[in-house]
């Protein structure tokens, strides 16, 4: 018997998914997965096969969920992609208590229980809306996802449909990274071949005001650039006889914050320049002795360009900035000196090494043996996150190396995110405009393709990368890669395939505005995706 077909059926099954407050790196988290194969196992298919509907671990206890319906003999399979876990709720205020109560939370905004921005007000009288932490991203996309399974134990598609739904994807992707060997296992096992991702990501806006309704062929890329910065400490009373790290560390903010060199357009899709997403120093408690390190962290996106290009723009930014805080110590102590005839600067070089270049360094010094002894001890002994250990990390050796100071280190952090596009695929394009000619005649829905999808997506880890190179290029200045984190280069190559982003259709992710527009999303998306699907197979 169906559940999830028609729209108060999709609504009632949402309100039931999002009411588990699976906040990335919750325990409810990981019962979410267990949730939906509980639903899933009920059913007379999955019954009859059993070993077709899985729950499979992470190493940090969190799960990921397969389910696959088989047609026949048929090797060609549709994978259905969709994350589960939710950006947090403090954003609601006095109402966090229901931002995963989707009908109280609803009624509360359409009450004027809360004031709403006035855009919003106007829209949700002239549409169906549905407001709630995870209706837009992503538990709508799972939820038709979970309509499609139903369809196809009915046995509608000539293919196998393999529902693949994962956790953490808000923050390290670590889910999807771990779907990866799952994926080849299937592969392998079930004689499967993967002929199509479906993202069901939800469809994001371009401006603020945009109801365009989109698909996209391709996944943003994104790297994650630290820069570790090395100084001399020296006491409040003598500031000229060291370098603060908290000076050098405010000439790379001016050097790449918003920085234009990075902004990057592909036939009119452009990325936004970048942003600093950490910057501190590193000193544990206040004293009257200037900080001797410092962090940045700073979100890069891209379409096309490679690993290496970004890596010269920033060796360039880095440099630059190095040139600047020599000048500006040189300008403020001559200066100084002009008043005191006492004074007598220090002289120094501010010196830029990439990651590689610092552990080369290193290894040479004191040898391979010493340097991956200290940092197994760190990987025993770790309690921080991915950037605050891999930062962690780098301070061990450039402290093992403190003769380079002054010195500015280049590194990369997790998560990295590949550009992938299927834009170019004769496939792909041929299965958008069928989709895009069954939207416009059955269902009065214009879908305009667009190559990148802009939110970050793990499409990125099985789409065709847009560089080639861009995984190893990165991996040799990544100091986690192998040491809590990896990242699979050969399994990720080995799997690419066509992606196609085709998802419902909301407003303000990741805000408290959060909402779902109902009439397309569960109205007319099912039959659309089925459409898809079907002319997936055929093509």
């Amino acid at each position: 018997m169906k559940q999830w077909q028609t729209v108060e059926e999709l609504v009632a099954l949402l309100a039931e998914l999002v009411e588990i407050e699976s906040i990335t790196g919750s325990a409810e988290e990981i019962r979410f997965p267990e949730h939906v194969y509980s639903l899933l196992e009920q059913k007379p298919y999955f019954q009859q096969h059993p070993d077709y509907i899985a729950l499979h671990p992470l190493q940090d206890g969190r799960q990921l969920l397969t389910a696959l319906v088989k047609k026949a003999d048929k090797k060609d399979t549709i994978i259905l992609l969709s994350h589960f876990d939710v950006v947090g709720t403090e954003d609601f205020g006095t109402f966090q208590h229901l931002a995963c109560k989707v009908s109280d939370l609803t009624a509360a905004y359409q009450n004027g229980d809360v004031k709403l921005p006035q855009a919003i007000k106007t829209e949700i009288q002239h549409g169906e809306w549905l407001f709630g932490r995870g209706t837009m991203d992503m538990k709508a996309g799972l939820a038709v996802h979970l309509s499609m399974m139903e369809r196809a134990m009915e046995g509608v598609f000539d293919g196998n449909i393999l529902l693949l739904s994962v956790p953490d994807e808000e923050v390290n992707s670590a889910g999807m990274l771990c779907a990866l060997e799952v994926l080849q296992q299937l592969q392998e096992k079930e004689g499967l071949h993967y002929k199509l991702c479906l993202n069901g990501e939800p469809v994001f806006s371009k401006y603020p005001g945009d109801t365009g309704n989109y698909m996209y062929t391709g996944s943003i890329g994104k790297v994650l650039p630290g820069f570790f910065c090395y100084g001399k400490e020296t006491h409040v009373g003598e500031p000229f006889g060291g370098l603060n790290a908290n000076l050098m560390i405010s000439y790379l903010s001016q050097e790449l914050e918003l920085q234009e060199a990075f902004i990057e357009e592909v036939d009119g899709e452009v990325t936004p320049p970048p942003v600093s997403l950490m910057l501190r120093d590193l000193k544990e408690a206040y004293s009257v002795q200037t900080p001797v390190s410092a962090v940045a962290m700073y979100n890069v996106l891209f379409l096309e360009q490679s690993i290496q290009t970004i890596n010269d723009k920033l060796k360039v930014a880095m440099n630059q900035a190095a040139s600047r805080i020599e000048a500006h110590y040189q300008e403020k102590a001559k200066a100084s000196a002009a008043k005191s005839r006492a004074f007598q600067p220090i002289g120094f070089q501010v010196k830029t090494l990439l990651y590689e270049e610092l552990y080369d360094y290193a290894v040479n010094r004191f040898g391979r043996a010493e340097v991956e002894r200290r940092q197994n001890w760190l990987v025993t002994t770790r309690k921080e996150g991915d950037r605050d250990f891999t930062t962690k990390l780098v301070k061990e050796l450039v402290s093992m190396c403190h003769e380079l100071a002054p010195v500015i280190v280049l590194f990369y952090s997790p998560p990295f995110y590949p550009a992938v596009s299927s834009k170019k695929d004769p496939y792909v394009q041929k299965l958008v405009k069928e989709i895009q000619t069954e939207a416009k005649k059955h269902f009065a829905a214009d879908l305009t393709e667009v190559q990148f999808f802009p939110g970050l997506s793990d499409s990125s880890f099985i789409g065709k990368p847009t560089s080639p190179t861009a995984i190893q290029d990165l991996i040799s200045n990544m100091p986690l890669q192998k040491k809590g984190f990896t990242l699979p280069a050969d399994l990720m190559e080995g799997l690419q395939m066509p992606v196609l982003h085709l998802g419902p259709y909301g407003k303000d992710a990741h805000q408290w505005t959060e909402r779902l527009e109902i009439t397309y999303s569960f109205g007319k998306l099912p039959d659309l995706m089925e459409q898809a699907i079907q002319y997936a197979f055929r093509t």
